[in-house]
């Protein structure tokens, strides 16, 4: 890139983007390669939407469209200058971290400001200004059920009446408008305020009511109601096949009526595409596709994720009110003191205290010492090369310890514990190889064909069964994943209708979905050095 990009650079006449510290994130439009700063802010903007935070530049880089995409380090350089105009914030990449010489090179990663995603939002309603139409911003997951079980009985009338489609398709178009605005709206609040780059006590008290509220009313309507809105979805299928499309032309139709006489069939056609695409939209925001997540399981998933986040925050308001504050809030808390302190004797006492600074201490001192000294005090600001002598211990000179040593302690036979201990691992072990061999499948077979378990047999299952389903990932049809310590495997493949899965125990049974599972001992497969049998 040119010096032209470098926001450093001196200001140029009729630039208000670097004249102005105001407008610094729109420097960008104006710049050289502006295109492919547009770019790399749209590659944020669609994170954002997909309540996806922090990006690094390899991230970056995909997200770029593969047709004329720019190398990596154009990417970079551009990460760089847009941080620079305020656009982005660059937080140091410690998670890839792996010797000292990656930490002391320069690895960052990039997530929007306020003022880059305002100035995204202005670029954006500027774009879509003359086009756009005004919507309302209720929510209520209620209304949508209701105005698509109104869209079936429509669709089943031989000529629906097109004054009643056309208001209960913009009802619906309403309803959803402004529940998918509220939930990303709330979603980019939630992760800028568990950022704790700026976490206060009063925002997080805010933010932490706020989720409360927003877990007991939005998503467990999202919840509770979404299977119903995707099963009225699928009743009224898709805009090729279904119920639905002869409403949204009737919808269309109406729409296009007073469109002036020479432009009626272009804005009939507009108005169709119009209503397929939000059609597609609202299919799109409630059922999954292959290789596509809805929106609804995506804001469950970023709601549940930042519980930990909510918790980590929890933490260090608590270590902050126990005492157990980081350096910077004691020294702000001290400097409060200082600030209030009555008169300079408070201050040097306050002082004093807090860090340990008094005036000379002598090593050691004795009973006739004491007495002389009562009889001539010496006051503490005395220097001690004026201070009387004080007598130190030859002992003290000679080695600088003044502890008086006696016997050392006999050593203690430790051999029957240590003993105890490995005749327990021991058995531990045996145990534990055991419930492996007991657990282990040959093959894969249905979890309703498992013998009965007993209860350690039972634990290791239900943690070999919540590893797999933690690495379970929406779309895929199997997963396969070890234990910790490498000794067991466990892969589970999704069985299409296959029912309930009923497994036994000792402590009653447990239902699931049947799936195909097969557990392999990887210990049993090896000898006592680490190699692998023939």
């Amino acid at each position: 890139m040119t010096s032209a990009d470098d926001p450093s650079s001196s200001p140029q006449v009729g630039d208000p983007g670097r004249s102005d510290g105001r407008y610094r994130p729109f420097a960008h439009l104006i710049a050289d390669h502006s295109e492919l700063y547009r770019q790399v802010m749209g590659v944020f903007v669609r994170a954002k939407q997909e309540f996806t935070v922090h990006l690094r530049p390899e991230d970056v880089h995909l997200g770029l469209a593969p047709e004329g995409r720019p190398p990596l380090e154009a990417v970079a350089t551009a990460l760089e200058r847009l941080a620079k105009w305020g656009n982005l914030r660059a937080d140091p990449d410690t998670g890839r971290v792996t010797a000292l010489e990656d930490f002391y090179r320069s690895r960052h990663i990039y997530q929007l400001t306020r003022e880059g995603e305002a100035a995204e939002e202005a670029l954006g309603a500027y774009d879509e200004a003359l086009g756009r139409r005004g919507e309302l911003q209720a929510v209520a997951l209620a209304d949508i059920v209701v105005q698509l079980r109104a869209l079936l009985v429509l669709a089943d009338r031989d000529t629906p009446d097109p004054a009643v489609t056309h208001l209960a398709m913009l009802a619906l178009v309403d309803r959803f408008s402004g529940l998918a605005e509220n939930a990303r709206a709330f979603m980019n609040s939630l992760q800028r305020t568990v950022d704790l780059h700026e976490a206060e006590v009063e925002v997080f008290l805010a933010y932490k009511q706020r989720l409360i509220d927003y877990l007991e009313r939005f998503i467990e309507d999202l919840v509770t109601r979404g299977a119903e809105i995707a099963r009225l979805l699928e009743d009224l299928g898709t805009r090729q096949e279904g119920r639905i499309g002869p409403l949204l032309r009737v919808a269309a139709e109406r729409e296009a009526a007073d469109a002036a006489p020479d432009v009626a069939v272009e804005a009939l056609v507009a108005a169709e595409q119009r209503w397929l695409g939000r059609w597609d939209g609202l299919r799109a925001w409630f059922l999954s596709v292959p290789g596509r997540t809805s929106q609804a399981k995506l804001l469950r998933s970023a709601a549940r994720q930042a519980i930990p986040q909510l918790l980590g925050v929890v933490q260090v308001l608590n270590e902050r009110r126990a005492g157990r504050s980081d350096r910077s809030a004691d020294f702000r808390e001290l400097a409060r003191w200082f600030a209030e302190a009555p008169d300079d004797d408070a201050r040097h006492r306050l002082w004093r205290s807090a860090f340990g600074l008094y005036s000379t201490r002598h090593l050691t001192i004795d009973q006739a010492d004491l007495a002389e000294r009562e009889g001539e005090s010496v006051p503490a600001t005395t220097s001690w090369s004026d201070a009387p002598g004080v007598r130190i211990s030859p002992q003290l000179r000679r080695t600088g310890s003044y502890e008086r040593r006696g016997r050392a302690r006999a050593v203690q036979d430790r051999s029957e514990a240590k003993a105890y201990l490995a005749e327990l691992a021991r058995k531990q072990a045996e145990q534990t190889a055991a419930v492996r061999a007991r657990l282990a499948t040959r093959g894969e077979v249905l979890l309703s064909d498992l013998d009965e378990l007993d209860r350690e047999a039972f634990r290791l299952f239900l943690l070999l069964l919540g590893d797999a389903l933690s690495a379970w990932r929406p779309g895929t049809e199997s997963v396969s994943t070890t234990t910790n310590d490498g000794t067991m495997e466990i892969r589970l493949t999704r069985v299409p209708g296959g029912g309930i899965a009923e497994i036994h125990t000792l402590d009653g049974v447990l239902w699931g979905p049947e799936h195909l599972v097969e557990i392999t001992d990887l210990a049993s497969e090896r000898d006592p050095l680490g190699a692998v049998r023939d």
